[in-house]
């Protein structure tokens, strides 16, 4: 039959394109001859269902969401390894090699970066990937098959297998920008943020909807099989360029090292590029390199003789919790802040930590006085782990979120359906001075010269209270205060001037309300194309709108009809703020209808420069390739994005394609 041949030369060739692009970084077709020959099999497969191979690259989308997660044993353990924390830990550990073997290590040892994520196996019978799971305890780990289907770096099926089973082993891992659009998009959806590039691995590889982890940019290097019996190799070098020419990516820093001087170098230069890295490393793993001498050396407990993960120097930290603040945010968030004797972390002075809410304060039970352990992962925000309850002497104090907001004195609530307290009141000098600096802020209206700390010190003199009242500043006020002079002044005012007839979208983004960001925001303009309409819409009538959910929704409503907001919005007009909503012909902009992600550096443009261009010409931005998602523009060193992309028949450009899209090529 044609239409099976064809489907079968397309599922081998498109495979093949994959293994080129992730694994070998030298595609040999454009992006968009692999989109033409992904669609070309989609359509097949939908007009032939009971045809599409079980490794088709149509097929990692995601399936049926799950009850639970099933328990699946390890044939052959997954073991953990013994730490170094030292170069001269290096040079035990090649000592106890050479005392057990008597006589001296000579063939090598593998270095690799330890990846700083969830470690898994791949079981593959006949070439095919029948089972993915965690670690677990070693022995046993969790079903997770849909969800590591979903990832593109691993292969449904093998390029070539030299054995009935395989058991693959490697790590689930997220970029850094992957990780920063991730939480840009849980924040945007008024969700708590991931603490760090490996809880955000462990959270989507763990959801019971794989369609969910589908979404998510996550990635994978292979480091190991089960069993190196069933493979050609004779050594670990040897394995982890098999595992390469077989379909897997693996880390481009592995090396191999002939004895303890390269290996503690290889340290040392893996220690100072780590930050440069697109992805978290935590230590470097070292391994003898002949197979046959591991398999001499054998295990010891839980961890492998010939094995040792050498650390870096800790990002973890002991000190004492001496008290808590309790900051509010715009929105009225009442977020308790740890203030610790100052600890040095990772480099970095650390006298603050964010505890998150009362419920997780109560779940790790801290209590003001306690030595505690904090972290700091790459640039997140320091958070404490927990206590050590050992060194309690029982002069600690629980702690608990006041009742009342210690900033206005109003009483706070709590919603049923959130993990936050809330101060209701509008009024709330910190919300105010938040939403001010908000408003100024890139987020907001990004009004040139007024950033965090000059909008704190008017706040401070009080020269401003509300928005409003930046449109009436005095200059004679101004020049005068500390720091400031005429030409400040006057540039400032000149910004605010300009800041009267806003962009409909960036005014309604600068208004802080609560599941409302740029995205939201455009969509909103785009609808409705006042603030008036705007305000006046019902949630049902907002519902409706494509990309606006119920919270967001029920959200607005409550802001517009809100008695104090209809007065300020009031005072805004009666300042001359008067927003301006792009203009209807539709037809005549060059991105209206169209959502676009950004993927990779752009040259010629900032993120914010594109940002703006695809707004002006009818587009909306998303953070991660969905349903909705139209055209991914690829700078240089494009990550999953692109990858995702390619897979979902999505229109991929270039940067300078993106910009002779919209009109505005440069030199």
């Amino acid at each position: 039959m044609e239409a099976a041949r064809r489907i079968d030369e397309l599922t081998k060739e498109l495979n093949e394109h994959a293994y080129r692009y992730h694994v070998l970084d030298d595609p040999l077709i454009s992006d968009g001859e692999y989109d033409r020959l992904f669609q070309e099999l989609l359509k097949l497969e939908e007009a032939y269902p009971g045809l599409a191979a079980e490794d088709s690259p149509t097929r990692r989308v995601g399936g049926v969401a799950l009850d639970k997660f099933e328990q699946v044993a390890h044939r052959l353990p997954m073991l953990s390894l013994e730490n170094g924390f030292s170069d001269q830990d290096l040079r035990d550990f090649i000592l106890r090699l050479e005392r057990f073997l008597n006589e001296p290590v000579s063939t090598g040892f593998s270095a690799e970066p330890k990846m700083d994520g969830l470690a898994v196996e791949l079981v593959y019978q006949q070439g095919r990937l029948i089972t993915g799971s965690t670690r677990g305890d070693g022995l046993i780990g969790e079903d997770i098959s849909a969800q590591l289907k979903t990832i593109t770096a691993i292969p449904l099926s093998l390029l070539r297998s030299n054995s009935d089973l395989l058991e693959v082993r490697g790590e689930v891992y997220m970029e850094k920008q992957g990780f920063a659009d991730l939480n840009d998009s849980q924040l945007a959806q008024g969700l708590q943020p991931f603490a760090n590039p490996r809880n955000a691995a462990a959270g989507s590889l763990r959801q019971l909807d794989p369609s969910i982890t589908a979404q998510r940019p996550l990635r994978f290097f292979a480091y190991g099989v089960g069993d190196p019996e069933s493979t050609p190799c004779a050594s670990q070098t040897e394995l982890l360029d098999y595992l390469r020419q077989i379909g897997f990516p693996t880390c481009p820093y592995n090396s191999f090292c002939i004895d303890i001087v390269e290996v503690i170098r290889h340290f040392e230069r893996l220690t100072s590029i780590r930050h440069q890295l697109p992805y978290e490393i935590d230590g470097m793993v070292v391994k003898v390199d002949e197979l046959g001498l591991q398999n001499r050396l054998g295990v010891k407990s839980r961890a492998p003789r010939w094995a040792i993960a050498r650390k870096f120097p800790a990002t973890q930290a002991t000190t004492t919790l001496t008290g808590v603040e309790f900051q509010v945010g715009r929105t009225g968030a009442v977020t308790p802040v740890a203030l610790l004797e100052p600890v040095n972390l990772d480099g970095a002075t650390v006298s603050r930590a964010t505890l998150h809410n009362q419920g997780e304060i109560d779940r790790k039970d801290l209590r003001v006085g306690d030595a505690v352990l904090v972290q700091r992962a790459g640039d997140v925000i320091p958070e404490v782990v927990k206590p050590i309850v050992d060194r309690r002497d029982g002069n600690e104090t629980p702690i608990k979120l006041p009742s009342r907001c210690p900033a206005c004195d109003s009483d706070l609530i709590k919603p049923d359906d959130e993990a936050v307290t809330r101060c209701p009141n509008l009024q709330c000098p910190a919300q105010l001075l938040r939403g001010l600096i908000h408003y100024c802020s890139k987020a907001g209206l990004d009004i040139e010269g007024l950033g965090k700390r000059y909008v704190e010190q008017l706040y401070e003199e009080k020269i401003i209270r509300e928005v409003a009242d930046l449109y009436t500043m005095d200059r004679q006020v101004l020049k005068g205060l500390e720091g400031w002079g005429e030409k400040s002044a006057d540039n400032v005012l000149a910004a605010i001037d300009q800041a009267r007839k806003p962009p409909l979208a960036d005014f309604i983004a600068a208004l802080g309300i609560r599941f409302i960001g740029e995205n939201s925001a455009s969509l909103l303009e785009s609808h409705f194309g006042s603030l008036d309409k705007l305000a006046a819409a019902t949630e049902e009538e907002l519902i409706e709108i494509d990309g606006i959910g119920e919270q967001a929704a029920r959200s607005l409503v409550d802001y517009f009809t809100n008695e104090r907001i209809i007065e300020i919005l009031s005072q805004l007009s009666q300042a001359g703020v008067s927003p301006v909503a792009a203009q209807k012909a539709a037809a005549e902009l060059a991105l209206s209808g169209a959502t676009l992600v950004f993927t990779g550096s752009l040259t010629k443009l900032s993120r914010d420069e594109a940002k703006k261009l695809v707004k002006e010409h009818g587009g909306t931005i998303a953070s991660s390739v969905t349903r909705k998602v139209t055209h991914v523009v690829a700078g240089e060193k494009a990550g999953s994005k692109l990858t995702k992309a390619r897979e979902a028949g999505k229109t991929i450009l270039s940067e300078e394609e993106f910009l002779s899209l919209v009109g505005r090529a440069r030199e």
